[in-house]
């Protein structure tokens, strides 16, 4: 775990902890980093609730509720996709605000349209219309598998603070 990430857990947890707040993730392509670098941190667990590592999609629709539909029509790295993990982890959690990424490291895995380096976030949070799901592409670039994962949990991470 790189430092960077844990100075940034320590800080979604502690600003999260102060708003009264439980956090959830839902990870594809970080694999449970965003997960990691939070239960790093002492004291995590009356923040951090639960996260949700959901690689293929069979495990996006079991454990998150993820449309076959959606799947299907948008593919795994969609903000459609991204958007119905973030509101299944609040559904199968106890947290207030959950965050979700979907994307591609790397090596392989790219299309013409969804390059390597392609990672899709989303926020939802607890009692707030559906349709205010906050959504983000970024292109990170072909910058090798750990970094597009390590930017990539970065932005999850941020995308927890309140």
């Amino acid at each position: 775990m790189t430092p960077d990430l844990i100075a940034l857990a320590e800080q979604v947890l502690a600003e999260n902890r102060a708003a009264g707040r439980r956090v959830a993730t839902a990870e594809s392509c970080t694999g449970g980093m965003v997960a990691a670098a939070l239960t790093e941190i002492p004291g995590s667990s009356d923040v951090f609730d639960r996260g949700f590592v959901t690689y293929s999609n069979e495990a996006k629709m079991e454990m998150l509720g993820v449309s076959e539909d959606v799947l299907a029509t948008f593919g795994a790295v969609s903000v459609a996709t991204a958007w119905a993990m973030a509101l299944g982890a609040l559904k199968h959690s106890n947290a207030d605000v959950a965050v979700s990424i979907t994307g591609i490291a790397g090596p392989g895995g790219a299309t013409a349209n969804k390059p390597v380096g392609m990672v899709v976030f989303a926020r939802a949070v607890r009692g707030e219309d559906p349709e205010m799901v906050v959504a983000d592409t970024r292109q990170f670039g072909d910058l090798g598998r750990a970094e597009v994962r390590r930017l990539a949990a970065r932005v999850a991470l941020e995308l927890l603070r309140p």
